[in-house]
């Protein structure tokens, strides 16, 4: 089978996806798979054993972007199956354009309270008129080449969250924790090109407590560099980001700080070694990029010890 399927834009969404890709791939172990969504999703499955082709969206780069998908519809071919895990408009216009037997949209859920792993498990049941089954785990693969384990343990420290300003923590914060951690585990920084300057101040902050034995990646690694990066980790402290469910796909022992947004819509899906800290607040979970009431309190009040007794259980 041909399949053509659009994937999630957020790096967090496209892993979400995937118990609900490797459905389809069980159902049907030949089926070769055309990825076209933004750069970062589509570069989380480079060594999918599925994966035909990955293709780019540059509609957006584009004066004129429906003209753009029409001529990239007409150019891609044939297909048996077509899905998008997205619901947005020029989803809808690009499939209306795509040649596909079966073609199938995805529509976001409105007043139903479940994980997205689920909602994206039920949209490929419904396409496929398949029977209603658990989701399985978060499935992502690496290259076949092994890299070599560390000697020492390593603690991945994750500041950054794409969505807003709201789901993140703070550096001195993260400084503290990664401090303590320190005297057992290398601590490795992520983040993003965007999410440089807050890595820095962690880094700042380690030094200021004479710590030295660290690496901050942020900005510095590639999509498949930092799911090698992660998946070889011992431990994992984050905000709910994207990589907190890297981290999950690959059973990586994990911190993940909540504020503003559901932990029952996006928490780490069956990571056994994961575990949530967060304050209960009258007005969280609010969903908001920024905070509407000035104080962030769903995360000022979290503070390092609460993160580091959650360690030493998991460690326990």
């Amino acid at each position: 089978m041909k399949l053509f399927v659009e994937l999630p834009t957020w790096m967090g969404d496209a892993v979400m996806a995937t118990p609900a890709l490797e459905r389809i791939v069980t159902a049907y172990p030949n089926v070769k798979i055309t990825l076209f969504g933004s750069y970062v999703a589509t570069q989380l499955f480079l060594s999918h054993p599925n994966v035909d082709s990955v293709i780019v969206d540059e509609s957006r780069k584009s004066k004129k972007r429906y003209l753009w998908l029409y001529h990239f519809a007409k150019e891609a071919g044939r297909f048996d199956a077509a899905l998008s895990f997205r619901s947005s408009f020029a989803s809808r216009l690009l499939f209306w354009f795509l040649e596909a037997e079966k073609k199938c949209v995805y529509r976001k859920a409105k007043g139903i309270v479940e994980h997205q792993v689920v909602r994206y498990n039920r949209f490929v049941e419904k396409c496929f008129d398949w029977d209603s089954e658990e989701p399985g785990k978060l499935k992502l693969y690496l290259p076949e080449e092994n890299a070599e384990k560390p000697d020492r343990k390593q603690a991945g420290i994750n500041p950054g969250a794409s969505y807003g300003s709201a789901k993140r923590w703070y550096p001195e914060k993260f400084a503290q924790v990664a401090a303590a951690l320190s005297k057992e585990y290398d601590i490795v920084i992520f983040g993003g090109p965007g999410e440089a300057d807050i890595a820095a101040d962690i880094e700042a902050g380690l030094k200021q407590e004479s710590v030295h034995n660290y690496e901050n990646l942020a900005g510095k690694t590639s999509v498949p560099e930092l799911m090698k990066k992660i998946a070889s980790l011992d431990l994992f402290i984050t905000g709910d980001s994207g990589p907190m469910h890297v981290a999950a796909a690959f059973g990586v022992p994990t911190v993940a700080l909540f504020g503003p947004t559901k932990e029952t819509e996006t928490s780490q899906w069956k990571n056994d070694n994961g575990v949530i800290v967060k304050k209960e607040m009258a007005c969280a979970p609010c969903m908001k990029r920024t905070c509407p009431l000035g104080h962030h309190e769903c995360m000022t009040r979290i503070d390092a010890n609460d993160v580091l007794e959650v360690v030493k259980g998991i460690r326990g």
